[in-house]
């Protein structure tokens, strides 16, 4: 218990360093450059403790707990020696862990109301549920799919750089010939998806499966995974556009 506690202190402290950069880049700005008072003094204090407490809390639990479970869950699948298996929790992972993420349910969201406002789809609340489904979802299953070519990479051995060229080239192909209100959201929708959840658990995925299997390396093989979560939306999303 005392060790947690000092270990959770000093993970405060390093997220006050963190933090650092961006508060005196503020008070230089406000004081040096517009020469005015900060608005909502005492706002802005509780703010900053709180963002300190978010930030400790998220990273001390992501040591604790998301990246040991990732990472026993990748050896222990390893060791059952059943590669469908795998694959299936490689792809319900990503899935499921894009669901989750608050960013592209905003960005879900957001889209929905600006393609009503367009007149892309209907104004009601229905139609906007229903595209912000369907966005949310279709980013769900690529961020799946890429995940499981992820793992079939390791398992495999595939160079990652080939993987990467030919799934940007389809990327910037399908850019020529997909909906132009589409494309932002289709190229933002490959960022929000590797934010808060996904990044730490597909991590522990890949560096805890190429530290299983023999001939693997983590720092080689165990990295690249979120490459993938990255690209596939993009895929996805833009042929999203073009079907409806």
């Amino acid at each position: 218990m005392k060790k947690s506690i000092i270990a959770l202190c000093i993970s405060m402290l390093g997220s006050l360093r963190d933090l650092s950069p961006i508060i005196l880049v503020i008070l230089f700005f406000q004081f040096l450059v517009l020469q005015q008072p900060l608005p909502h003094l005492l706002d802005l204090v509780i703010g900053l403790i709180l963002v300190v407490l978010g930030l400790t809390f998220f990273i001390f639990g992501l040591e604790m707990g998301l990246f040991p479970i990732g990472e026993s869950l990748a050896n222990a699948f390893a060791r059952k020696g059943s590669a469908f298996w795998l694959l299936l929790f490689s792809f319900a992972l990503g899935f499921g862990t894009t669901i989750a993420e608050p960013a592209l349910i905003a960005v879900s969201n957001e889209a929905s109301e600006i393609a009503a406002d367009a007149g892309f789809i209907l104004s009601s609340t229905e139609a906007m549920h229903s595209y912000a489904d369907g966005l949310r979802y279709t980013v769900a299953f690529s961020v799946g799919l890429a995940i499981v070519i992820g793992v079939l990479r390791i398992l495999m051995g595939w160079p990652i750089h080939w993987l990467i060229i030919g799934g940007y080239i389809m990327v910037v192909t399908m850019t020529m010939f997909a909906p132009r209100e589409i494309i932002g959201i289709a190229y933002d929708s490959g960022g929000v998806t590797t934010s808060t959840i996904t990044v730490p658990l597909v991590t522990a995925l890949g560096v805890g499966l190429a530290s299983s299997i023999k001939g693997r390396n983590p720092m080689i093989d165990g990295f690249g995974l979120i490459a993938f979560a990255s690209l596939t939306p993009m895929i996805f999303v833009m042929a999203y556009g073009m079907l409806i």
